[in-house]
């Protein structure tokens, strides 16, 4: 008999609001992401101030994380057995953006290590794993969209290998100020949401 798993809690950030577990917790209306998240941040009481060095698609994914890791009274100060599978379509295009331009401006030529670092879409999950000590196996994939069957799968296997006992999954999508989103949820073996391709589609389409 196949051990079925459960979605325990869930975050989203999009269209400048946060939602945890389907409740609105935080909104604000802008035209900027840059304003938006830095409120949220404020709003939320996240004390991480490498969190100001973090390029868009990191902030994105450090904040959601941490608003469901919070509620989930993980302590940052133990090792948590927790793998991280996230993906999305753009991958650090918005940072690529930047430090292409970098490059091309021949009168003040010099591509910035900061902003290098972060061409790389992986990158958030290191910076959500060195707060709450999350050391066990991770992933960041590239799809044309969200996909809910992958997740599914990949988890089903991550926590039926002991390889976790939990996995935050998610879709982390930023583009420019315009176009990101956010949804992350963790799965372990105890909770009351099913993890299903069907139930992960309705939470993410909420």
């Amino acid at each position: 008999m196949n051990q079925p798993y459960y979605i325990k809690s869930s975050c989203s950030i999009k269209n400048s609001q946060v939602s945890l577990n389907g409740s609105i917790v935080f909104k604000n209306e802008t035209d900027s992401f840059s304003e938006f998240i830095k409120a949220a941040y404020k709003q939320q009481n996240t004390n991480y101030p490498k969190f100001f060095k973090m390029d868009n698609l990191s902030k994105l994914a450090f904040l959601t994380a941490d608003i469901l890791l919070k509620n989930e009274n993980l302590n940052p100060e133990e090792t948590n057995d927790i793998a991280m599978v996230f993906s999305n379509k753009a991958s650090s295009l918005d940072t690529d953006r930047k430090h292409q331009d970098s490059i091309q401006n021949k009168e003040n030529y010099y591509p910035s290590p900061a902003i290098f670092v972060y061409t790389l879409p992986n990158i958030c999950i290191g910076e959500i794993s060195i707060k709450y000590k999350l050391y066990s196996e991770n992933s960041f994939f590239i799809f044309n969209g969200f996909n809910a069957s992958h997740l599914c799968s990949y988890t089903k296997s991550l926590i039926s290998s002991n390889k976790a006992t939990q996995v935050l999954c998610g879709w982390v999508e930023f583009d420019d100020e315009d176009n990101y989103e956010a949804f992350i949820y963790l799965v372990a073996k105890e909770g009351t949401i099913k993890h299903s391709e069907e139930d992960i589609l309705t939470l993410y389409n909420s």
